[in-house]
């Protein structure tokens, strides 16, 4: 078995050097999309389900592009391909978003730009497991937050410097509601996202699929050796038993809400239920007469990850459900909380807006500052240890913004959130590429974006209701819960498996 070949500091920057694009985009949408829902009409209460569109859109697209991209060998290589696609077309979303007309085609846009993303981000994760081995992983993981955190600076406070550094109108000027800030900053992203993806796709190269057999460390016929079982799991009564009970589960909640009325956003999940027992019932369907394809694939690998993969799986729910409650919220929180008010046309409103999007710049400095003191910090304790202190600091720092009134005393809070970013976007990785097989890196890597997305789906049908119906229309304390969902995440971090944990 050969092994793979060490990588230079600058093979291992090019080769991320898209993830500065692509934060860019996601930045921009962080910060800035619920400030175009408001600004189009949207209730407070509202911004969650017009946010559910991410999340699902990952949910459904990076478990696909994971099992094409394995599959994929061409003249741009295996991933390189899903890399520009995305690139393209998440560059001209971020061109209409800001000019939608009406807030429906805005929450299209959301969803349009959101698949584009996703079509470039799954692949670059898989790309790291292809191209490094174990003892650079991590270091390749860090590499990629280095760029996210960099990224996302300039995108955070693009508004902010076209305003007060430039001079461009920070409030809606005739028919408009957007502000001119925020339509130049969106174009100015287009262009860097499509652009650092083009610098990787161009400066990387990748190994063909005999080279990536040769190195790999796990081969078929020895998926046990990392705990995915190949027993009685895999018999298709299994599916249709599963498939049966989530398929009338979902029938069962949806009229429930229906008879008592409950909020429509919860249809989101009694919905989500009845569509998983149905794709249960397929490949159950299939498997039984011996059809296999791209569905049956993904479904049973879900069923059959390896043991480290699922005890990361409850890491991963809990911090994402933890982040999506800042990004929904941290605007509303902030803006009501901090600047006395939620008339969207006010100037007290605007720049409190911008000030969220300097604070999203602060914690995503710190996360390009910390990602290089990751694996050293790593080396030094382990990846688990660097994970659980690095979780614990961001839900102290989410939980701070209810007793701080001065935004600039914010800044303080979002170095603890940069910390946790900067680990969330590497270490969970690091851990999970060296549990995986080469050849369905891309489609577990998908896989793992289930853990992101269903906690995104749920805070989406809850939050709302919760900031509604309890929190009095408090947003500042959609932050406070999230900072609690972060420190139980913190605690899962101590009992997952990482055999590997000092590389």
């Amino acid at each position: 078995m050969a092994l793979k070949p060490k990588l230079s500091f600058w093979q291992i920057w090019n080769m991320s050097f898209g993830f500065l694009g692509i934060q860019f985009g996601f930045a921009l949408q962080n910060a800035n999309v619920s400030r175009i829902f408001q600004s189009l009409g949207a209730d407070i209460d509202a911004i969650p389900i017009l946010w559910v569109a991410a999340p699902v859109t990952g949910l459904i697209v990076q478990p696909i592009i994971g099992h094409l991209s394995d599959k994929t060998w061409g003249r741009l290589g295996r991933r390189r391909p899903y890399f520009l696609t995305g690139a393209i077309l998440a560059s001209l979303a971020l061109f209409l978003m800001p000019n939608s007309p009406m807030l429906w085609i805005a929450a299209g846009m959301l969803w349009i730009m959101d698949a584009s993303i996703n079509i470039s981000m799954e692949p670059f994760r898989a790309f790291v497991g292809d191209m490094l081995d174990d003892e650079q992983r991590t270091s390749g993981f860090a590499m990629q937050s280095f760029f996210i955190g960099a990224g996302a600076v300039v995108a955070s406070l693009l508004p902010y410097i076209m305003t007060n550094w430039i001079g461009i109108s920070n409030t809606p000027t005739g028919d408009q509601v957007i502000p001119d800030s925020v339509k130049y900053s969106f174009y100015i992203g287009g262009l860097a996202f499509f652009g650092a993806v083009l610098w990787t796709v161009i400066t990387s190269r990748e190994y063909t699929p005999g080279e990536l057999a040769s190195y790999d460390k796990i081969k078929t016929g020895s998926l046990d050796s990392i705990g995915i079982q190949t027993g009685p799991g895999k018999d298709d009564i299994h599916y249709f038993r599963n498939g049966s009970l989530c398929t009338l589960s979902g029938i069962l909640a949806s009229y429930l809400i229906f008879y008592f009325r409950y909020d429509k956003e919860l249809y989101i999940l009694s919905v989500g239920a009845f569509v998983f027992g149905i794709i249960q019932l397929l490949t159950g369907l299939m498997l039984s007469k011996n059809v296999k394809s791209g569905l049956t694939d993904v479904i049973e690998d879900l069923f059959h990850m390896p043991k480290t993969m699922g005890q990361l799986a409850f890491v991963q729910f809990f911090t994402w459900f933890a982040l999506f409650a800042m990004w929904i919220y941290t605007t509303a929180a902030v803006t009501s909380h901090v600047y006395g008010t939620s008339d969207t046309s006010s100037p007290a409103y605007n720049e409190g807006a911008n000030w969220v999007g300097v604070l999203m710049g602060v914690y995503n400095g710190v996360a390009a500052v910390i990602a290089f003191l990751l694996p050293v910090i790593a080396k030094k304790t382990s990846r688990k240890t660097t994970h659980f202190i690095a979780l614990c600091f961001g839900g102290i720092g989410m939980a701070s913004f209810f007793i701080i009134r001065d935004p600039r005393i914010l800044m303080i809070s979002e170095i603890g959130i940069g910390f946790a970013w900067a680990s969330i976007l590497s270490m969970p990785y690091a851990i999970l590429t060296g549990a995986l097989p080469s050849g369905k890196m891309g489609v577990y890597m998908g896989i793992f974006n289930f853990f992101i997305v269903i906690p995104q789906i749920l805070a989406a049908s809850l939050l709302g209701f919760l900031v509604r119906n309890i929190f009095d229309d408090q947003a500042i304390l959609a932050l406070v819960l999230g900072g609690i969902s972060m420190i139980i995440a913190a605690i899962l971090t101590l009992f997952v498996s990482d055999p590997a944990s000092k590389s």
